[in-house]
């Protein structure tokens, strides 16, 4: 029996208004379009259109919010030199 490995993300999302959001999700662009359809977080619905423009894949749920929170605490010149490199 083969395992099946879980793949989580932790991203983040340009808004409209060009401020970053961190987040985390199984599956990107289901997660872009919830967003963009208002069914993601507060934050975002009021930014519309959010583009994902960064993300790093792990194998559990737990690091990729720890990533989030990690990254969620970096000013933001921190997170614009992450989505360039």
């Amino acid at each position: 029996m083969t395992e099946v490995i879980k793949k989580y993300y932790f991203y983040l999302a340009r808004c409209s208004d060009n401020t970053l959001y961190c987040g985390y999700c199984r599956n990107l662009s289901d997660r872009e379009n919830k967003h963009n359809n208002g069914d993601g977080a507060k934050y975002t619905k009021q930014r519309r259109p959010i583009k994902i423009v960064y993300s790093e894949q792990f194998n559990s749920i737990s690091e990729a919010m720890k990533r989030e929170a990690q990254v969620k605490s970096w000013k933001r010149e921190e997170k614009e030199k992450l989505i360039k490199n």
